[in-house]
């Protein structure tokens, strides 16, 4: 019998159960899965508490992109290093991403998940947030279990169902997860040439695929009076526009990237790549994936960045970034998201939008272009 909770929660799981049978689970999974679970209101309090968006985005960068971090990473890729030749040799992508996606995720796999998450997963889906992702996530999680993948009272994960030493959604788990082992298991809890092989998999077929030899991105200094709608160019003609690297190496022979500052002027500057968007389809986060690309540089003996970082958060919050998304459409943009994330595309609307109305157009949406383009912002 399921714990009774509250009517509306009941009304939920029994609109669930439909669902997941046309989707073939059998009733004595669904039964086992929600046995006790009641909406956990610590989950819907995390979500507006998310440290990629709430922190300043130096601290965020600084914390996961750390000497520490670093350190550890290059002793657990000497540890695993023939594993990490293999994997390099069968899904061309380089150890060090993966590496600081393994760091930043679960500390190597020292840290280790606590939530339970079909409670989790059932809590963001009956409060219908990022509605229907998460009923849809809670699903194929249900289906995991059925399969045999992970026991039911194993089954732990992050506040927001992220599973594994690298948080694999349950849909990433279902595309991506691999067993390389040759065991008959896809472990992606405890069986670490699993969890590494998994995560290449992700990032070689994600958003496009990641490229081989082609760096993430730059930090960059950009030249007095430059014109900041140029946002996109080769790097040879960033190298003719004056846009140097910070470190005073040179860009590569071929290839091209996205001018993009992640706190808006003053602040660090970035040239960035395709290899950029494979680590946002991980997480979709700028400042993450700054973060990931940043601590893979460290390892391989990169240095800070130069530029100082705003001192405070400069990054709207989620209902404001949501409010100014729609008013973009509304003003004709071809703004389609409307998930509070920020890609490229975006920042070109609000270059735009900052030149229209005499402010600075370095793509970062604040405050003051809310203002400027009358677009309420939440108390």
């Amino acid at each position: 019998m399921l714990k009774p909770n509250s009517v509306q929660f009941d009304q939920f799981v029994a609109d669930l159960w439909k669902d997941a049978q046309a989707k073939g689970i059998s009733r004595g999974t669904f039964v086992r899965a929600f046995d006790g679970v009641t909406p956990d209101p610590r989950v819907i309090a995390t979500t507006k508490r998310q440290p990629e968006y709430n922190k300043p985005a130096g601290a965020y960068v600084n914390s996961i992109a750390s000497p520490l971090n670093a350190k550890n990473g290059l002793r657990k890729e000497a540890e695993w290093r023939p594993t990490l030749d293999a994997i390099e040799k069968k899904f061309q992508v380089e150890r060090w991403v993966i590496l600081a996606i393994w760091g930043m995720e679960t500390s190597y796999g020292a840290l280790k998940d606590k939530w339970d998450g079909i409670r989790s997963l059932a809590t963001l889906a009956f409060a219908k947030y990022r509605d229907p992702y998460f009923r849809n996530e809670l699903l194929v999680a249900l289906k995991i279990i059925q399969d045999g993948h992970i026991a039911r009272e194993k089954f732990v994960s992050s506040w927001a169902g992220a599973m594994g030493q690298t948080q694999f959604m349950p849909t990433n788990f279902v595309d991506y997860a691999i067993d390389f082992t040759g065991d008959g298991k896809r472990d992606i809890w405890t069986n670490v040439p699993d969890v590494l092989a998994s995560t290449a998999n992700y990032f070689a077929k994600a958003a496009g695929g990641w490229k081989w030899g082609v760096p993430w991105g730059f930090e960059v200094i950009v030249p007095r009076g430059f014109d900041l709608m140029k946002s996109h160019a080769t790097f040879a003609e960033w190298t003719r526009l004056g846009v140097r690297r910070a470190d005073g190496k040179a860009f590569p022979a071929t290839g091209d990237g996205i001018l993009f500052f992640p706190t808006g002027l003053p602040g660090p500057a970035f040239i960035v790549t395709a290899n950029f968007d494979v680590i946002k389809d991980y997480n979709d986060s700028d400042v993450y994936a700054l973060a990931i690309g940043h601590l893979s540089d460290l390892m391989q003996g990169g240095g800070p960045f130069k530029t100082p970082w705003p001192a405070q958060a400069t990054q709207l919050p989620r209902d404001d970034r949501i409010a100014l998304q729609k008013k973009l459409a509304a003003l004709g943009y071809d703004q389609t998201r409307f998930s509070a994330h920020i890609d490229f595309k975006m920042r070109n609307f609000v270059r735009a939008e900052q030149k229209k109305h005499g402010l600075v157009p370095d793509g970062h949406p604040n405050a003051a272009l809310m203002d400027k383009m009358s677009v309420k912002r939440q108390p």
